[in-house]
């Protein structure tokens, strides 16, 4: 399984990063040098998981850079929750895209390093590339095919809410199934977002082979910092693909966040892997393995699935995408389970 050497539940401590523990072993969060690459003072809404994201990665990668770091962001939430003109949150050089050329501004950011390196110029400084599913999976999904093709030397994270939720809660490419949005309306025979549309960008990212693709969630924050660290020791393109649960957009309670990202994650709903070179390397397990009711009633968007007379086959195929995912990538720890 993903690297998890420590567990909460063992220390007696939901702390995060288990501050409870020796220095050696708290989690990057955890530890006072930590460089609060994306700082108070922001706007993000209470319960915020792209916060939570952007926090945990771009931490660790500062860690991993020994804060040496540029990142390129691309418009959405995160630029707009951090950047309100004339004021920032961030505390590293950050340049602000275009909703779509993000991969592509990064790779220019890259390039340009690159070339002062061989000048003699500027030493080793590492690039991330920011963005949320709608300019990933979306408008940016051109520009970053090109970046992959490319295998350009850029870190790519999409913080995933599945929808856009800076512009009023509008569909994705990354909108799940049946999920009610301002443009999937819980109306008509299949209400919700229809079945069988939208992309899995890091199995895309997976079929250009590209060194790194990974999938975590702010649920499991040393595999997200091992993921990201994991990354940052890597040259050319890498990808790493955070569900990032939205309590504005889901309708859900702002204190839920981790505990729906739990959810996706130990329903299957949600696979949380790595791969290198186009093939999966290792897989974070199932322990509990939850049906994806559990995940589906906590949130306002699945609603319209639980009234009076409930949505039973909709429900069915929500629950044999979640069980294919498990088939799929071997997620289910048959000795927890």
């Amino acid at each position: 399984m993903s690297f998890q050497p420590v567990h909460f539940y063992q220390t007696g401590t939901f702390t995060v990063g288990n501050r409870l523990l020796e220095p050696s072993e708290r989690s990057v969060q955890a530890n006072i040098q930590r460089t609060n690459s994306l700082n108070s003072g922001h706007r993000a809404c209470q319960g915020c998981g792209e916060a939570l994201g952007a926090r945990y990665a771009i931490d660790a990668a500062m860690n991993a850079a020994r804060g040496r770091l540029i990142a390129a962001n691309a418009t959405g939430c995160l630029e707009v929750f951090s950047t309100p003109y004339p004021e920032t949150s961030w505390q590293i050089p950050w340049i602000h895209s275009l909703f779509g050329n993000t991969a592509a501004v990064a790779t220019g950011i890259a390039a340009a390093i690159k070339v002062k390196r061989q000048k003699g110029q500027m030493g080793d400084v590492r690039v991330v590339a920011q963005g949320g599913d709608g300019g990933t999976t979306d408008i940016g999904f051109g520009c970053l095919s090109g970046m992959f093709e490319r295998n350009d030397d850029v870190l790519y994270i999409c913080y995933d809410n599945g929808g856009y939720m800076n512009t009023g809660v509008q569909r994705s490419s990354a909108t799940p199934p049946a999920a009610r949005t301002a443009t999937t309306m819980p109306v008509g025979p299949e209400p919700g977002n229809q079945f069988g549309q939208g992309k899995f960008v890091p199995a895309i990212a997976m079929a250009h082979e590209i060194p790194y693709v990974a999938t975590a969630t702010v649920a499991d924050l040393r595999d997200l910092e091992y993921k990201v660290t994991k990354a940052m020791g890597m040259r050319g393109a890498r990808y790493i693909h955070i569900l990032v649960p939205c309590p504005l957009g889901w309708g859900a309670a702002s204190e839920d966040t981790i505990l729906l990202a739990r959810l996706a994650k130990e329903t299957g709903i949600f696979p949380v892997f790595e791969a290198e070179n186009g093939e999966v390397t290792d897989v974070l397990k199932i322990r509990r393995k939850q049906p994806v009711e559990a995940y589906l009633k906590r949130q306002k968007r699945y609603a319209h699935l639980f009234g009076k007379k409930p949505a039973v086959e909709t429900i069915a195929r929500l629950q044999a995408a979640a069980d294919k995912n498990i088939r799929k990538y071997g997620l289910l720890d048959q000795e927890a389970n």
